[in-house]
């Protein structure tokens, strides 16, 4: 199988579509480590929330990569905003040809990403629209999984090691319900004063004006004994709060 030392001396200058998590933070440490030209390119959206874009560029100064910060208004987009089961695919459209423009600019003769070998290779929104978009995904190519990638970045030093995955504020939201600004920056609130209780890996699901507060199982017990705490915090924010009992599944 291939390895990514055979794909960047193939690709020796590529962008990057690069969001900070374990995945392309290991591709750019590795395409750099390989002696390539790599260009991170970070698209911010409101549906990125800060700390996510704090720590792409942490990753970046760590590692003396100079990344391109490109602005998209995520909600323009009528197909997105609506929220259907195509948001996703009408999404990462946006996003992809958003870098694929400036990284042409640039004189960039291939766009990556950092899909990984334990990504469904089905018909998913956001696979389709990488193969519409002629995107390489070098870390599924070379057979690298989400546990491996993990192990990898632990032994280059990578702070981004042992990051839980984190999907977009917009996933929070039910689909069919629309997504507006105010919407993203409730969840948002919520979910930066569930993180300064110490709590990860969690979820605020919303439905209208309901929040569903969805942690691991081994923080439920904690997340109970706080409950009256949480609820007073978000009172203001939604008119009905709950907490689910069965947990929440943690990803990769």
């Amino acid at each position: 199988m291939m390895t990514l030392q055979d794909f960047f001396l193939d690709h020796p200058r590529a962008a990057l579509a690069f969001s900070g998590g374990v995945d392309s933070a290991y591709l750019l440490y590795a395409g750099l480590a390989c002696g390539a030209e790599i260009r991170p390119y970070y698209v911010k959206t409101q549906f990125q929330p800060r700390f996510e874009f704090e720590d792409a560029m942490r990753l970046c100064r760590e590692l003396g990569a100079e990344p391109r910060v490109l602005e998209l208004d995520a909600l323009a987009s009528p197909d997105v905003a609506a929220n259907g089961p195509e948001r996703c695919y009408h999404c990462k459209i946006n996003i992809m040809s958003t870098v694929w423009a400036a990284a042409r600019e640039e004189g960039y003769p291939v766009l990556l990403d950092g899909t990984n070998a334990s990504d469904d290779a089905g018909d998913r929104p956001g696979m389709r629209a990488l193969r519409e978009l002629e995107i390489l995904s070098p870390l599924r190519l070379c057979g690298l999984t989400k546990p491996r990638i993990r192990e990898l970045s632990h032994e280059a030093g990578l702070f981004t090691w042992d990051k839980p995955a984190y999907a977009c504020l917009a996933t929070r939201v039910r689909s069919g319900e629309t997504i507006t600004e105010e919407r993203l920056r409730a969840i948002e609130e919520s979910e930066d004063y569930l993180f300064s209780l110490g709590f990860t890996d969690f979820r605020v699901r919303t439905h209208e004006k309901a929040a569903l507060l969805q942690f691991p199982a081994e923080q439920l017990e904690r997340a109970q004994q706080q409950r009256e705490r949480i609820l007073a915090r978000l009172a203001p924010v939604f008119d009905e709060i709950r907490i689910d009992p069965e947990g929440r599944v943690k990803s990769l």
